[in-house]
């Protein structure tokens, strides 16, 4: 098939692609998974791309195994009438930094769910591409059930396996500082930026503020940390903006799984992180580079003070090595 008739899509978690015209399909996975359903002789197939097994409320969304499963499956129910001849490749569900989710081993439930869901429409799974340690990217043939994986760097798939230039520790036991300083450059390259706050208006209105910055690039912009953690794992920022008051996980709780499990440099953007506050002192304990009150930056009265104070503070943090700790050395913080 030429390359030309081909189109190429790419999908993020929670979504899902099926098509009968050709297509490669594209994701990237950590402890998520992704399931590939073909017929084939039909020639045709889909794949999805979900985070949890399923929703403690029941809530139709993607990034649920068992609902993003049953996409796929009504999808070829209603084309078909059927769902006689299905095949199923099944990858994913890696042990990356698998402690920043809603509980653990969250990987091998994410397996286990399609598994169960397949099985139960009595779907074979002619591959899997399941476990391990390291995450990986796939390219999906959905015209002949072709799969071609990559393996991801481990660097970037999560600090649990490889610490960004972590240091030694003193022969004294004594822990070696949170993060040093270090001057000159960051890095070959843009500095990358991973927003992270529950507001869409900050969220814009940091973005715009670094938009027109040669030196920075912003490559997400998460509204949980649940989903930053996605995007850690897809698009290895350099540098992460974090609110504290978010859904799901507070910014502090959010920003000990990351001195653990990814050290970052990371910096605490928050209304409550006032000068001398108790939030601020916490952040500065746990390994936060940075603390500021959101409110110093007049977010709602133009961009020039967010430049004046930020935008520095990133490319500062981007010099800056973060050592991993222990849960133990978080634990009280």
């Amino acid at each position: 098939m030429a390359s030309s008739e081909i189109n190429r899509v790419f999908i993020l978690p929670g979504e899902y692609f099926i098509s009968k015209q050709p297509h490669i399909i594209s994701t990237l996975l950590g402890s998520c998974v992704a399931v590939c359903l073909y017929h084939p002789v039909h020639k045709f197939g889909g794949m999805n791309h979900y985070m949890l097994p399923s929703s403690p409320n029941k809530e139709r969304s993607g990034k649920y195994g068992d609902y993003a499963i049953a996409v796929l499956l009504q999808f070829f129910e209603r084309t078909l009438g059927n769902l006689n001849g299905l095949q199923a490749i099944v990858s994913g569900g890696a042990r990356v930094i698998e402690s920043m989710t809603a509980g653990p081993q969250i990987g091998l439930r994410n397996i286990e769910i399609a598994r169960q869901i397949l099985g139960r429409h009595h779907i074979p799974i002619i591959k899997e591409n399941t476990g391990g340690t390291v995450g990986m990217k796939l390219h999906y043939q959905n015209w002949d059930n072709h799969l071609a994986i990559e393996e991801m760097d481990k660097k970037v798939m999560s600090g649990s396996l490889i610490n960004r230039e972590e240091k030694a520790r003193p022969s004294s036991g004594v822990p070696a500082p949170a993060q040093t300083a270090a001057p000159g450059p960051a890095k070959s390259g843009r500095i990358k930026v991973l927003i992270v706050d529950d507001s869409a208006i900050v969220r814009n209105l940091l973005a715009k503020a670094m938009a027109d910055e040669p030196d920075l690039v912003i490559v997400g912009a998460a509204k949980d940390a649940y989903e930053a953690r996605e995007m850690l794992l897809e698009r290895g920022p350099d540098v992460i903006t974090l609110d504290i008051v978010m859904p799901k996980m507070d910014g502090v709780t959010f920003l000990k799984k990351l001195m653990v499990y990814y050290p970052i440099p990371v910096i605490i953007c928050s209304t409550i992180a006032k000068a001398g506050s108790q939030a601020e002192l916490r952040s500065d304990k746990i390994g936060a580079v940075d603390v500021i009150d959101k409110e110093s930056l007049n977010l709602y009265h133009g961009l020039d003070t967010v430049k004046q104070i930020l935008i520095p503070k990133i490319r500062a943090a981007a010099r800056t090595t973060v050592v991993k700790k222990t849960k133990e050395q978080v634990a009280g913080l």
